[in-house]
């Protein structure tokens, strides 16, 4: 089994369903009392959101790059960040290290592919939903990618740094993210894809009429089957 090196703590929320679905899975295809080798690095996120805000990215990037070297010394075989939004120093990351990253981006592109959709709506932080660090990764894919207007995007970003990055939970903002969802559907969306990985605490799959790509879960998911690869 390879040793999976984990990047998380943006938030610790988010990063315990990493935990859970990767030994989840990992059970499920080998069975009995097996589970992962997980080499878990857990960051202070207040200092990574700081730098985010004040659009040093160069230093988050450096702060993951020196962690997945650490994680590489420790014997990971290779590094996932468990966010989306910090996949926006992905290459500073990959670049420090001799082993590969496995890119958020990846599974679930993969996934939305074998539903045969086109269109997706994209939720998750405003870095996420207006950068091209994240849609750039469905260039070439044949799945145009929608984003929810500025005001609908200044809420979701709020919902997500001041609720579910505290793990609070708000009915009233559910509310809210399914008005979203169905601005887009009216626009021809096919399908969500939760973009941040703590939406998936709060949008659940009942809630909504289309397909929903949790990229945490998908992910996690993937690394399990890769450690088994």
């Amino acid at each position: 089994m390879k040793k999976i090196g984990l990047i998380g703590g943006m938030s610790w929320e988010s990063t315990t369903e990493y935990y859970r679905i990767i030994n989840e899975t990992v059970r499920e295809m080998l069975g009995e009392l097996h589970s992962a080798e997980i080499i878990l690095y857990s960051v202070d996120f207040y200092v990574i959101e700081q730098l985010q805000h004040e659009g040093r990215w160069d230093e988050a990037g450096r702060i993951l790059a020196d962690i997945a070297v650490k994680l590489e010394r420790a014997g990971a075989d290779f590094i996932v960040i468990c966010t989306n939004t910090m996949h926006k120093v992905a290459r500073q990351v990959e670049d420090a290290t001799r082993i590969p990253l496995i890119h958020i981006a990846e599974p679930t592109i993969r996934a939305i592919g074998a539903r045969k959709l086109e269109r997706i709506l994209l939720l998750g932080t405003r870095y996420t939903m207006v950068e091209d660090f994240y849609k750039g990764c469905y260039a070439g894919s044949g799945i145009e990618v929608q984003i929810p207007d500025e005001t609908d995007r200044d809420e979701v970003n709020r919902i997500i740094f001041e609720e579910l990055c505290l793990g609070v939970i708000r009915e009233d903002s559910r509310v809210k993210m399914l008005a979203v969802i169905e601005k887009a559907i009216a626009k021809g969306a096919q399908g969500v894809v939760l973009g941040c990985t703590e939406l998936e605490l709060l949008i659940r799959e009942q809630d909504v009429t289309l397909p929903i790509f949790k990229t945490a879960e998908l992910h996690a998911e993937y690394a399990a089957k890769e450690a088994l690869r």
